[in-house]
């Protein structure tokens, strides 16, 4: 099996994409998508199942989070193209893995964005609560679309900054609460909370190491985003250097915003009071009491929300446009415009968006958690596969003699084998977490759907 990337067919065919992408905007578009409802709405559904002790289920999912962004990194750099993890798949174990992981994961970004679409929707509400649901998710869709059929610098532009308006905003808002915590500035009358609030309702761990494990499933799904950077990688310039510092900024950006944030959250407000009708950092400032300041994190909520949708749209596109060029879905879906843009691809995310409108009419307010814990199963099988991938990618390296790895994770194999073993297992435990049942549930009509439509796929009729 060659391991050499201009060789490999399946490899040539996606080398259509325009290589615009800086390592600045290929970090933002990840980010867009990492940094999203996970950490400013679906916190409050993790901290209930642990309660403090959810820092602890973020450093977990963090320590999977380096396996995999090792093991990506080193991959995306041998092989830089959009098909990315689903591509490697496909080459490394079969042409069948490689479709059931690009359609998994296109089949999550889906839902996922409809996640985000629910959620743009509840910060709406926030201003405007008389105003329909499904009239702001309809608005927000029409211009996210617009803006994804615009060329690709433009879309990593637009992703670079409304990404960096939320970094910005969540160094304000953790400083702002280490100031809170110190009592260096007043809480709305009230004596500063201090240390209290980690060590009371029950303590630190109030669910036991249980309910640390359990939040971890909410807790992956704030990290479903990591691995937009490997889709981009496709679209990136002078990959060998850009890829590595993309994850290492990535990665350790991510876990340590996560950590700090989580730990301020549940030090300011107590535990018990945490949810998903409001974000949690809105419940927050309120709490603090500084006018203003929850409206402003609201906006700061809404762009976070409205950036990955639009990192998720970028994705459903691009991966569909790999399918398409590997000959798995009609070829009509791989063209590209004349600015490097898959259009075919792109309108079938608009179709998706229509979706999400009548599954939010029908659940109402248990539309976002649904939405979570099915696009919780195709993530968490995507997670499971790359790592599952990465070590036959290593040992076909080594067999056909090739030079040296252009990146060499320093975790190797076993830190995949790791990986692939806690993912199998929060996989499995979701079903003892309140409202991700559905995430086993979904598994196996799930599979089932992608196993028909591989076998109807044109490529393997």
């Amino acid at each position: 099996m060659s391991t050499d990337f201009t060789s490999h067919p399946a490899v040539k065919e996606e080398q259509v994409l325009t290589r615009v992408l800086s390592s600045g905007q290929q970090v933002m578009i990840a980010i867009g998508g990492a940094i999203g409802t996970g950490l400013f709405l679906a916190s409050g559904a993790a901290v209930p199942a642990a309660g403090p002790g959810v820092i602890f289920s973020t450093l977990l999912v963090a320590g999977i989070s380096l396996l995999l962004g090792a093991a990506l990194t080193e991959m995306c750099v041998a092989h830089p193209a959009a098909g990315s993890f689903g591509l490697y798949a496909e080459m490394y174990l079969s042409p069948f893995a490689g479709y059931v992981v690009r359609m998994s994961y296109w089949l999550a970004q889906v839902i996922v964005i409809g996640g985000h679409m629910v959620a743009i929707a509840t910060y709406m509400g926030f201003w405007f609560p008389n105003v329909s649901d499904t009239l702001w998710i309809l608005l927000f869709s029409v211009g996210l679309l617009y803006l994804n059929a615009r060329a690709v610098g433009t879309f990593g532009e637009f992703g670079y900054w409304f990404s960096m308006i939320k970094v910005v905003a969540i160094a304000l808002f953790v400083g702002l609460g280490i100031l809170v915590l110190t009592g260096l500035i007043g809480l709305n009358g009230q004596n500063p909370p201090g240390l209290s609030n980690y060590f009371a309702h029950g303590g630190f761990l109030p669910n036991g190491l249980w309910g640390v494990w359990l939040a971890a499933c909410f807790t992956f799904y704030s990290f479903i985003g990591i691995e937009m950077a490997a889709v981009a990688s496709g679209e990136v310039k002078d990959p060998e250097t850009t890829i590595p510092r993309t994850y290492r900024t990535l990665v350790y950006g991510l876990s340590l915003i996560y950590i700090v944030t989580t730990a301020v959250l549940v030090g300011i407000v107590p535990w018990s009071s945490f949810g998903v009708s409001e974000s949690p950092f809105v419940s927050v400032l309120r709490t603090i009491g500084i006018p203003g300041s929850a409206s402003v994190m609201n906006f700061v909520v809404l762009t976070a929300a409205i950036t990955a949708a639009n990192s998720s749209i970028y994705l459903v596109s691009r991966t569909l446009f790999s399918l398409a060029r590997a000959g798995m879905i009609p070829k009509a879906l791989g063209a590209v415009n004349k600015r490097g843009v898959p259009l075919n691809a792109l309108a079938i995310a608009g179709i998706a968006l229509l979706l999400t409108v009548v599954i939010q009419a029908r659940l109402r307010s248990d539309a976002y958690i649904w939405f979570i814990g099915v696009a919780l199963f195709g993530a968490l099988f995507c997670w499971l596969m790359i790592f599952v991938t990465h070590v036959p990618f290593r040992r076909a390296w080594v067999r056909a003699g090739s030079p040296p790895l252009p990146y060499r994770s320093r975790f190797g194999e076993k830190g995949s084998l790791l990986g692939a073993v806690v993912m199998l297992a929060i996989l499995v435990s979701t079903w003892w977490v309140p409202g991700l049942r559905v995430t086993l549930q979904a598994s196996l009509p799930w599979l089932g759907l992608v196993g028909l439509a591989y076998w109807l796929s044109p490529r393997f009729r």
